[in-house]
């Protein structure tokens, strides 16, 4: 079989472009459920934590925290069951979570509907790339999954707008109605018209001991587990700034009503960062790149630190924060892709075992590094500076500690 040859099976395969766009809408899940919700987060403070504000952002981060744990087994359960099974019961279980968090009446019964959102949208954050491998090898299958990534790259810029006029239009509760439509058109998509890609003999019993071994080996592994708790600060950068920015842009710098517009332009520009790693990453290397930028995050963040404590001039610092936010997105836009390529570098004999694990523990990991971060917000993004100062620090520190061939 040549490099770009497809996987031999005997499974109808869709027009690609329809195969590209179905598995967007899949992935897109995630990031809709995650930055659609950003506006939503002051209304529901005040209708249901009304005492604490800051709690809000919880609601950010107990979704994180539910598929991070979903990534888990969202894995092995579709090579034991089949991707479409997986996909469709994790759909339902994220429809069914949508119901109570739209009926929520109290935060925690919020943040428990959640946790249950992000069990639910895990399966397709697992199982896309598996079900491409189903039908696809070599370049055709980075090919396929370089045109999803690239749709998918919109939705950041564009859910904070639509949900913005969701609730203008109809209330904060009315964003959950919407994420169950979209929710719903997709997997309805997917049963009407995507054919299961595992067939029943080349499917696997679920074993829990298997697990457990795949976590035990990337653990004992020197390069795996640094790049693992590399990823987890990482992600921890990236879910504290997630979970407070509204926040420093609406009572900070009061641009409330325009955050979806900044926070849409900033979704565009960190964009481009994997399209940069692209073209970089065989000339410069996985390890440069992620040291690199490593230490521009650090000396960003130690400018706005300096400009912040200075009381500066509002452009100034409102200037610098936006570049800021900017920098972070992009920053894990070089960063997390070849962090998971370091982890799996030795692990091909368990492929689907150790991404599972990569993505749990980064993602587990990395919501209790910025869930008590955020709740530190106190009007000003200092607390959120010094968390990404402490996190992108050790994140560098370990990177030096990383050593391969033919790399200084």
């Amino acid at each position: 079989m040549t490099d770009t040859a497809p996987v031999a099976d005997p499974v109808k395969r869709l027009p690609q472009a329809e195969f590209i766009a179905l598995l967007a809408m899949l992935m897109a899940t995630v990031a809709f459920s995650i930055d659609a919700m950003l506006p939503a987060l002051p209304e529901i403070g005040q209708d249901l934590s009304p005492a604490n504000l800051n709690n809000a952002q919880l609601i950010i981060t107990s979704f994180v925290l539910g598929m991070g744990f979903g990534t888990l087994f969202a894995g092995p359960l579709s090579d034991a069951f089949g991707r479409k099974t997986v996909m469709v019961g994790g759909a339902a279980l994220y429809i069914c979570a949508c119901t109570l968090a739209w009926a929520a009446q109290s935060l925690e019964m919020m943040l428990a509907a959640r946790v249950l959102q992000g069990l639910g949208a895990a399966g397709p954050r697992v199982v896309v790339m598996a079900l491409v491998r189903d039908l696809y090898a070599g370049r055709d299958m980075a090919r396929i999954m370089s045109f999803v990534m690239v749709v998918f790259s919109l939705v950041p810029a564009l859910a904070p707008t639509l949900g913005y006029y969701i609730i203008a239009g109809f209330g904060w509760r009315a964003i959950f109605a919407a994420f169950m439509v979209f929710s719903a058109i997709s997997v309805i998509w997917l049963m009407l018209r995507q054919p299961e890609t595992l067939t029943p003999e080349n499917r696997r019993p679920l074993s829990i001991s298997a697990l457990g071994r795949a976590v035990v080996e990337m653990f004992t592994h020197h390069t795996a587990r640094l790049s693992i708790i590399i990823q987890m600060l990482t992600f921890g950068m990236l879910f504290t700034v997630l979970s407070s920015t509204q926040q420093v842009f609406d009572v900070t710098f009061g641009q409330g009503a325009h955050f979806h517009l900044w926070f849409g332009g900033i979704a565009i520009i960190a964009a481009s960062a994997s399209l940069l790693n692209a073209r970089i990453v065989v000339r410069v290397g996985m390890r440069a790149i992620i040291k690199g930028m490593l230490t521009a995050q650090i000396g960003i963040t130690l400018l706005m630190i300096v400009i912040t404590l200075a009381n500066g001039p509002f452009w100034l610092a409102f200037g610098i924060y936006v570049f800021w936010v900017t920098a972070n997105f992009f920053q894990a836009g070089l960063t997390i892709g070849n962090l998971n390529a370091l982890a799996m570098e030795e692990m091909g004999h368990i492929a689907g075992l150790a991404a599972s694990v990569i993505a749990s523990v980064a993602t587990v990991g990395a919501v209790v590094i910025a869930a008590p971060v955020a709740l530190l917000f106190d009007g000003t993004p200092m607390p959120m500076a010094i968390g990404v100062l402490i996190c992108a620090s050790l994140a560098l520190w370990l990177t030096s500690l990383i050593r391969r061939p033919g790399e200084a």
